[in-house]
């Protein structure tokens, strides 16, 4: 079968990759001129750097069985990171029980029915999680006066005046990936950065006969009369066997034909998506010691400091290098995301500088601003029953999109974890084995704790 992938990311490579490994013929096609969706990248100074932060767990299953499969888990680096709190311009570390009774910013009481919090989230089943509100839960759990300070301003920092609707279920599950490690938090990366892993896959895929098309736009996908799908590109309409989406969903559900929709009434199409601005400055120096620290107060224009360079080697950013991401989600639409560049870096680095007076501009070897539009989607309760189902037609037309990711985290692996729900609903495929991911998995949490 003559089979299309449309969206080169990582569902759309891995997809590709294992329909090609089952003896399918395969067209992908990426609009853009790069692989790896949001795991795309630039260059500096010789090296290629992710213009969107990425790492990986170990308990990330799915991803690194991949990974083996391309023949890369010997270059994948694991080290132990840390969490922070910025609160009136201190910064509090959040990683351990010790760590939250000394948080002063909550009463002695709310530090530790927030710390119950956690430790009832570990613990407790999922059930019925998708139809309470995190806020709802938080609330009960925490309590009011916790809620308000602690989770509230980082609920508002993922989905601005929309986390009222976000389900418990995808805090449960974000928390228990992030937390779940008894010996502290560990993440792991590549050498080469994940371009080592796009590159890989596209010579994986010339190996195995995939006809790979950058800078090719799709301005439409509709159906011939026997439902065999249809694309229209600048070039003309190509028809093929079957099709699997792996778009952004609102990119989906605006170049789907009004015939493709009557299709498929049963499907929502108007899921919404956050967006995303990615402040990128290389420094000469470390600005802090953590990971991730967050900025959930209304002074600082991002919502987090992620300075990567605490997980990476210095032969993969370069001797003396330093790098942090300043990030901030919001909706498209909001003029903040499309201001002008110049304007969100000054005060950006203005912001940062009240949290880091010693800063200066001095310090700055290069900054880049990076914006996308779909990164995750606006949760509301009742969301699995709304999350687009694998096959919109069978046989023809399947779907391995970010909007069906939940309630497992929304990352590379929730994308691979996602291909392969869908790979096993086509015909002539072979999904990974799940042992061999079983397997894989329990010795890389070996490894990395």
């Amino acid at each position: 079968m003559h089979t299309a992938v449309l969206g080169a990311g990582i569902s759309g490579l891995t997809t590709a990759f294992r329909l090609a490994q089952a003896g399918h013929r395969v067209t992908l096609i990426e609009a853009s001129d790069q692989l790896g969706g949001l795991g795309t990248f630039f260059e500096h100074d010789g090296r290629t750097f992710e213009k969107f932060y990425h790492c990986m767990l170990p308990s990330d299953g799915p991803l690194l069985a991949l990974l083996d499969d391309l023949g890369l888990t010997s270059d994948i680096y694991w080290k132990p990171t840390t969490f922070a709190y910025a609160d009136q311009r201190r910064i509090f570390s959040l990683n351990g029980a010790l760590d939250l009774l000394r948080f002063s910013p909550l009463s002695f009481i709310d530090r530790l029915r927030v710390g119950l919090t956690g430790l009832y989230g570990r613990l407790c089943s999922d059930k019925g999680l998708d139809d309470i509100t995190t806020a709802q839960w938080l609330e009960k759990w925490s309590g009011r006066t916790a809620f308000k300070k602690f989770w509230q301003p980082m609920l508002e920092a993922k989905f601005g005046d929309r986390y009222p609707t976000v389900p418990a279920l995808w805090f449960w599950t974000r928390f228990n990936r992030e937390k779940g490690e008894s010996k502290g938090e560990c993440k792991g990366y590549i050498r080469g950065g994940y371009k080592r892993i796009t590159d890989t896959f596209a010579i994986k895929l010339k190996e195995l006969g995939v006809d790979l098309r950058l800078n090719t736009p799709i301005a439409q996908i509709d159906l011939t009369s026997d439902q065999r799908p249809v694309i229209t590109t600048a070039t003309g309409t190509e028809t093929f066997d079957q099709m699997i989406v792996t778009l952004p969903w609102p990119t989906f559900s605006k170049i789907a034909s009004p015939a493709l929709k009557a299709a498929a009434p049963q499907i929502d199409w108007s899921i919404d998506f956050q967006a995303v601005i990615n402040h990128f400055l290389f420094l000469k120096r470390p600005l802090q010691k953590n990971y991730w620290l967050a900025t959930p107060e209304p002074e600082y224009p991002f919502d987090g400091i992620v300075e990567t360079s605490t997980l990476t080697d210095e032969s993969d950013r370069g001797p003396g290098r330093h790098i942090l991401y300043l990030t901030k989600y919001l909706h498209r639409t909001d003029p903040r995301f499309t201001q002008p560049e110049a304007e969100i870096t000054f005060s950006w680095f203005a912001a940062l500088q009240k949290l880091f007076p010693d800063l200066k501009e001095s310090d700055i070897e290069a900054q880049h601003l990076f914006r996308a539009p779909f990164v995750e989607p606006i949760y509301t309760t009742g969301y699995l029953n709304r999350r687009p189902p694998e096959v919109l037609i069978p046989g023809r037309l399947h779907l391995a999109t970010s909007a069906q990711v939940y309630p497992v985290v929304t990352s590379w692996n929730g994308s691979v974890t996602q291909a392969n729900r869908t790979l096993a609903t086509l015909p002539a495929t072979t999904p990974p084995d799940p042992k061999k991911t079983t397997a894989l998995l329990a010795t890389t949490l070996t490894t990395a704790n």
